[in-house]
């Protein structure tokens, strides 16, 4: 029973490190912080209904699939492609 406490503490204390807009359960919860040429991820984006954006492959974003949103240790992150 310690051992579960504890662990639950633990789990609190690494969710409450990441930033609110941050925090994920899986994947499917993250989102491009912004509309175009996004370089980071959360778990509530803007609404991007109506915005257009260029097709230009920005180095060091996530346009062209150079890099992905995944929810690593409860942190909505942009991880880059090899």
């Amino acid at each position: 029973m310690k051992r579960l406490i504890i662990i639950f503490l633990l789990a609190t204390l690494v969710a409450s490190c990441v930033p609110a807009d941050k925090q994920c359960t899986v994947t499917e919860d993250c989102v491009k912080a912004t509309c175009c040429h996004a370089t980071g991820a959360v778990n509530n984006g803007p609404d991007c209904a109506g915005v257009m954006c260029t097709t230009e492959c920005v180095e060091g974003t996530l346009d062209c699939n150079q890099a992905e949103i995944q929810c690593v240790k409860g942190a909505c992150t942009v991880v880059q492609n090899a």
